[in-house]
């Protein structure tokens, strides 16, 4: 077992992963699940870990190939992010390093050969890469402690993210058994589960499985009218100044949704396989570094996209499935604060996607898994139910509000309840209008000509057809154009009509004859109005955030820490500029929040702050420090010239109070810092002396492999 290494500020003692947390991460406890993963493959266990997105997964890898000997390996998809994620790593003291194509022969020698030396603690690889036998005779010259394998999910043949490459990966426990292996995933039901186990060789492995409850995020579907128009709205009522992920379908609709952001004041960029590598790698790195940046793309953008403050993710078109929807709307809201899933979908979504299956290159069985899915997917927006509720059914997971049969309050669903109604009539006009073209005409048709039909719309395609000539011609006027496409739709999702073909023709189904023989009733869900382009939200909702330029303070943020929480943001932005990093590789948001928040007035005190490590101290300490004494010096020259105006205004006004309050404004724990400034800057524990002497977590006891 691993030792015990030190003792905690209360006389307890600690195991080597926590000391490892408070010395290099700054935080002074695990969450959730974190700990029992890390003591586990830490002590040489395998692993499979189920976690979402933000619920710190990467920590159930880091850490234990930091209290163990050798090299952490780490097996991830994400080559265009590596730099990233090791930069990140390093900022924080931890010996990081990977090798993937983008660099050259001289380069890779050089990680190559700290790997050897064992001057890594954790080294990144594409998977591809391990299928060289390169590769796999420099892992056995080395020291590997253990193997992470990212993005599990994506060895499942028949998930919405499959990369062949990852099939290979079981033969890591052939050739190295006695080194842990960690599988995880944000991303996976029951049967993608099973599928990483045995696909992977994990059977052995212990199941960690934590809830893939989002409570942060609200989900919104709305009803698809005009999208872009809707889509823009959204994001000036509510997301303006946010930076943001709107997928589209195709490479043409993300250069015209980017195109009309832009044009309409919106800050967008687009992002899909057709650009080419260095455009795609400028907009991806312009995301990560700016504040208030939209990205429009296809799928092709944002696994492992690291970045904690994105407020928003909008879909204009239909996911393929709800594995899809749940990692692409997950990528909001990393770090807790409200966010939003914005989804608008209409019937020709359904038609494209069925389109997208019908015409696809896979098997019989690969098509029937793929509509399997996309039913989930119309099941979950024609739900009347609590939306977040149905979202972790489907991955086998249980929420609060579906346990108790109450709602979660944060999505639209439970904060604006739809209506039902009875369409029994509705949907036989629907269907007996199918019937008759097939039976009297021999002929089928998709659903813009079914609803004109029923509209009695004599169309130059209804004439051509001789369509008015129908006994169901007209029988619908009772409807709108909208109303009637809606119910086409949920017909659809229900099951009781099926598209057909790569026109998209409406037949049907087996279900449909008890519904014609009037031996089921129909209940359809009703669409809201469209009083709002983005649908139904509350007013004090977690997802809620007002209209305007500006943007709004996090909701644990009191009012008088915000502009120092400001100021903080524009100095770690001038950080990040001139390292040439992320700004949330210099600190998160929530550091910044709490720094706002607790001013503190000494290193010490600085080092107290959860998410600041002994590197990070050393590093940005000093600094962050005088930005705290010059924004509280400037936030002193705003009340002095207030105060001053007031007590004119007193003068002026015949017997009115003067206004002394702020005349002589004090900066808290000016004199600490500006002794700290002056002097040396040791702190108590001294941490910029051991900067350059090893790794932060040298002190820590490691256990031998068992």
């Amino acid at each position: 077992m691993l030792q015990e290494s030190a003792e905690g500020s209360g006389g307890a003692s600690e195991t080597a992963a926590l000391r490892v947390l408070r010395k290099v991460f700054g935080y002074d406890a695990f969450r959730g699940r974190q700990e029992a993963v890390i003591e586990h493959v830490a002590h040489g266990g395998d692993a499979v870990v189920l976690m979402p997105t933000g619920g710190g997964k990467s920590l159930c890898y880091q850490i234990p190939a930091l209290v163990r000997s050798g090299t952490g390996v780490v097996i991830s998809p994400l080559i265009a992010l590596m730099q990233d994620q090791v930069d990140a790593l390093r900022a924080l003291g931890v010996r990081a390093g990977f090798i993937n194509s983008t660099l050259d022969f001289d380069q890779r020698r050089v990680v190559e050969a700290e790997f050897l030396a064992g001057e890594l603690d954790l080294l990144y690889l594409a998977p591809e890469r391990l299928r060289l036998e390169a590769t796999t005779a420099l892992l056995e010259r080395g020291e590997v402690s253990l193997f992470a394998i990212d993005e599990a999910h994506c060895v499942a043949q028949w998930g919405h993210d499959f990369r062949p490459d990852y099939l290979s990966l079981s033969m890591l426990g052939e050739r190295w058994p006695e080194v842990p292996r960690v599988a995880l995933t944000a991303t996976a039901t029951r049967a993608t589960h099973q599928e990483i186990v045995q696909r992977l060789g994990l059977e052995q492995a212990r199941d960690f499985v934590a809830s893939f409850d989002r409570p942060n995020i609200q989900y919104r579907i709305v009803p698809k009218r005009d999208p872009k128009k809707q889509l823009l709205r959204f994001l000036k009522e509510e997301h303006a100044g946010d930076a943001g992920i709107v997928y589209c379908l195709s490479r043409n609709a993300v250069e015209r949704t980017a195109e009309f952001l832009c044009r309409s004041g919106v800050e967008a960029v687009p992002y899909h396989a057709g650009l080419d590598a260095g455009t795609r790698a400028a907009h991806q790195a312009r995301f990560l570094r700016e504040d208030g940046l939209v990205v429009v793309a296809t799928i092709a953008f944002g696994m492992g996209i690291d970045k904690p403050d994105v407020r928003f993710v909008a879909h204009l078109d239909l996911p393929k499935s709800v594995e899809g929807y749940y990692q692409e709307t997950g990528r909001a809201g990393r770090d807790g604060e409200p966010s939003t899933a914005w989804l608008a979908y209409g019937l020709q979504d359904v038609v494209q996607q069925r389109k997208l299956i019908e015409n696809g290159e896979g098997d019989v069985a690969f098509q029937r898994r793929a509509r399997s899915h996309l039913d989930a997917m119309l099941s979950l927006c024609e739900t009347v139910r609590c939306r977040r509720a149905q979202l972790l059914e489907y991955f086998g997971q249980e929420s609060a509000a579906g346990a108790a049969q109450v709602a979660c309050g944060n999505c639209d669903t439970c904060l604006t309840p739809p209506e039902s109604w009875d369409g029994t009539v509705p949907a036989q006009k629907a269907l007996s209008t199918v019937v008759r073209l097939k039976r009297e005409r021999g002929q089928k048709f998709g659903s813009g000509q079914i609803v004109d039909i029923l509209l009695g719309r004599k169309t130059a395609k209804v004439i051509q057809f001789d369509h008015d000539a129908l006994s169901v011609f007209g029988v619908g006027a009772e409807l709108g154009e909208g109303e009637w496409r809606g119910v086409v739709r949920q017909l659809i999702a229900q099951g009781l009509l099926e598209i057909e073909g790569e026109h998209g023709t409406l037949v049907l189904t087996d279900a449909s004859a008890t519904v014609l023989r009037g031996e089921r009733e129909v209940r359809l869900r009703k669409d809201p109005v469209p009083d709002r382009a983005s649908g139904s939200r509350s007013g004090s909702g977690a997802g809620s955030r007002g209209g305007g330029a500006k943007r709004q303070a996090p909701a644990d943020l009191p009012e008088e820490a915000q502009p120092l929480f400001e100021a903080l943001r524009a100095w770690r932005t001038e950080q990040a500029r001139e390292q040439g990093v992320p700004p949330y590789i210099v600190f998160h948001d929530a550091t910044l929040r709490e720094i706002a928040v607790q001013r503190p007035g000494s290193l010490g005190e600085l080092g107290g702050v959860a998410g600041v490590g002994e590197k990070k101290l050393a590093t940005y300490g000093e600094g962050l420090l005088a930005a705290l004494v010059a924004a509280g010096e400037a936030d002193a020259v705003v009340a002095e010239g207030s105060g001053a105006s007031a007590a004119q205004e007193g003068r002026a006004d015949d017997g009115a109070e003067s206004a002394e309050d702020g005349a002589e404004p004090v900066v808290d724990g000016a004199e600490p810092v500006a002794g700290v400034l002056a002097g040396s800057g040791a702190a108590p524990d001294e941490p910029g002396a051991e900067a350059d002497s090893g790794p932060l977590w040298a002190g820590v006891d490691a256990s031998p492999r068992s």
